[in-house]
């Protein structure tokens, strides 16, 4: 029966292959990352009309300290410097 249900609903299998419905760690506010990562704010782009994507953005801990206590306008500042950015794609799941 489970072929028969692949068949006529395929988007089943992706959700049951990538699990992309479980946002774990549970009962976590994704929009507060200082909570769990030091030195992170959370960011939301708009890539096209109706599409945002929400980004964190840490600093490396050697700009730890500078960074404490300091609000979105210091980090975006921070990604202008000459500082080098690194990019990381967490998959295809639905948590950062």
């Amino acid at each position: 029966s489970v072929p028969f249900l692949v068949r006529l609903f395929p988007s089943l299998l992706t959700k049951f292959v990538y699990l992309n419905f479980l946002a774990f760690p549970f009962f976590v506010d994704y929009r507060r990352p200082e909570l769990l990562v030091n030195n992170t704010i959370s960011l939301y782009l708009t890539t096209e009309p109706g599409v945002t994507v929400g980004i964190w953005h840490t600093v490396p801990g050697s700009r730890g300290a500078e960074a404490q206590g300091k609000d979105q306008r210091w980090y975006e500042e921070a990604l202008g410097d000459a500082h080098p950015v690194i990019i990381y794609l967490h998959g295809n799941g639905g948590t950062r």
